[in-house]
C-alpha cells in the first residue's frame, strides 16, 4: 500500500489580538509568553512600529518618525494600523500576513478599537482580553510615571468596548500577582495555537 507521500499545506495560523486597557500588564504578559515560547517556530511575537522614541520607555519596539509611519500607512506597509495618545502605531503586513499563511500563529498588542480591521484580513482572528480592576489600573499607571493623576483619572473614564464579528475571545484577568496573570495568558496561548 502506498501512501501518498504529497505534502499538504500547511494549516492557517491564527492572528491573536491582546487587547485591553493602558496599565492591565499586556507588555508584561506578552514577554512572559515570548519567553515560554522562545524557539517556538509556530508562534511569531512582532515588534509594533511607533512614532515614540526607543528611550520613551514602554515596551520594545521600532521607534518610526511621524512622517515615516504616514508614509508605510498610505503605502499598505501595515495590515493594522492605528493612532492612539498621540502616537502612531502599526503592525507590519509582511510579518503577519506570511507567518500565518505558514501555519504560524502571530501574538500582537493592539488597540481594542482595530479588531473589526483585523477581522477584515481574511485570516482565523482571537483576542486575549487582558482585564483588571480600576484600582489596579490607577496604581500601574502611576507607578510608569508617564502621566499626571487626571491624565490617568481621564484615561481611566474612557473604556471603550470591545467590538468583534467573527474573532473569539478569552477574558484573562490580571488583578491577582503578575505570575497568575503569566500564566493564565500562556495556557490561553497555547489553547489557541493547539
Amino acid at each position: 500500500m502506498n501512501a501518498d507521500r504529497t505534502a499538504s499545506p500547511p494549516a492557517f495560523g491564527k492572528l491573536i489580538l491582546v487587547v485591553g486597557p493602558s496599565g492591565v500588564g499586556k507588555d508584561s504578559l506578552i514577554n512572559a509568553a515570548r519567553r515560554h515560547f522562545a524557539g517556538n517556530p509556530a508562534l511569531l511575537f512582532p515588534a509594533r512600529h511607533i512614532t515614540r522614541p526607543p528611550e520613551a520607555g514602554g515596551e520594545v519596539h521600532a521607534a518610526i518618525s511621524k512622517d515615516e509611519f504616514v508614509a508605510r500607512q498610505a503605502a499598505g506597509f501595515y495590515c493594522l494600523s492605528w493612532q492612539a495618545h498621540g502616537l502612531g502605531y502599526g503592525i507590519p503586513r509582511a510579518d503577519v500576513l506570511e507567518a500565518i499563511s505558514l501555519g504560524k500563529s502571530v501574538v500582537v498588542n493592539v488597540s481594542r478599537r482595530i479588531v473589526p480591521q483585523a477581522e477584515a484580513l481574511g485570516v482565523p482572528v482571537a483576542v486575549l482580553h487582558v482585564t483588571a480592576q480600576p484600582e489596579t489600573l490607577a496604581r500601574r499607571l502611576a507607578a510608569r510615571g508617564r502621566e499626571s493623576a487626571e491624565d490617568i483619572a481621564a484615561r481611566l473614564q474612557r473604556d471603550a468596548p470591545l467590538m468583534t464579528h467573527t474573532a473569539s475571545v478569552i477574558e484573562i484577568a490580571n488583578d491577582a500577582d503578575l505570575a497568575a496573570g503569566e500564566a493564565a495568558f500562556i495556557a490561553a496561548v497555547e489553547r489557541l495555537t493547539l
